[in-house]
């Protein structure tokens, strides 16, 4: 399936210090997914986000989040997983494997893109997104180099959490109870380097004071950490996928 750079369209915001930011649509067939990509100068990464059902690349949790990681000098890509018309087909919106499908796509975009072809590669996901970042990252093996889920769903990725290479941290809200345990049931099938991480008292959508800003410290941490050990030849916490 071809990916093309698309047509290119000013940013609705400056890019802060020396980041180059632009708007663009990520070509994938027949669908235009509508992107941002920021990369701040001299990026340790760049990190695609998943985002969940019924939302958009305009989440406002994953655009501070991705504003956290852009100040700690790790590149961010925001784009809709589908397109306005797919949206509307609730099947779609749990169809985790074209949601992955996606994700590689645009993990192969990123490549092709100027201020990223360079870049070490991650995902960040939450609720279903999640799932279709593991199940990415399980089907790109070592290209991708780390992996944040909040408040995912990664027993929506069935079989492929045992395939994950990528070191993984679950972020989970402690008074999400029934997503907590899932996480829980995830992190013991996967035989990659992982971590769950609880926000003591946060809801399902961290709404509570403090509990994004937890989330977002714990992500800049986790990608500043592998995008960085990754581009010095260590590659996906120096796990590689046999065979």
């Amino acid at each position: 399936m071809p990916i093309t750079g698309g047509s290119r369209q000013p940013s609705e915001e400056a890019p802060s210090g020396g980041a180059a930011s632009r708007s663009s649509f990520l070509e994938v067939g027949s669908a235009r997914l509508p992107g941002d990509l920021v990369v701040p100068e001299g990026a340790v990464g760049v990190v695609a986000f998943a985002h969940g059902s019924g939302s958009s690349r305009r989440s406002p949790r994953n655009v501070q989040v991705a504003r956290r990681l852009n100040d700690a000098g790790v590149g961010t890509l925001l784009f809709d997983l589908l397109t306005p018309e797919e949206g509307e087909d609730r099947s779609h919106v749990f169809d985790i494997d074209l949601l992955a499908e996606r994700l590689v796509l645009a993990e192969r975009w990123l490549r092709a893109q100027p201020e990223a072809s360079a870049s070490t590669i991650g995902f960040f996901g939450a609720s279903t997104g999640a799932a279709a970042a593991l199940v990415a990252a399980a089907d790109l093996g070592g290209e991708v180099s780390a992996v944040v889920s909040r408040g995912g769903r990664p027993d929506l990725a069935g079989d492929a959490l045992p395939r994950v290479v990528s070191p993984t941290l679950l972020i989970v809200g402690g008074a999400d109870t029934q997503v907590l345990l899932l996480n829980r049931e995830a992190e013991r099938r996967m035989r990659c380097e992982r971590r769950l991480e609880v926000v003591a008292g946060a809801t399902h959508l961290f709404e509570e004071p403090g509990a994004l800003e937890a989330v977002a410290d714990l992500a800049s941490g986790w990608f500043a950490r592998h995008l960085a050990g990754a581009s010095d030849g260590a590659g996906a916490g120096g796990v590689r996928p046999s065979g």
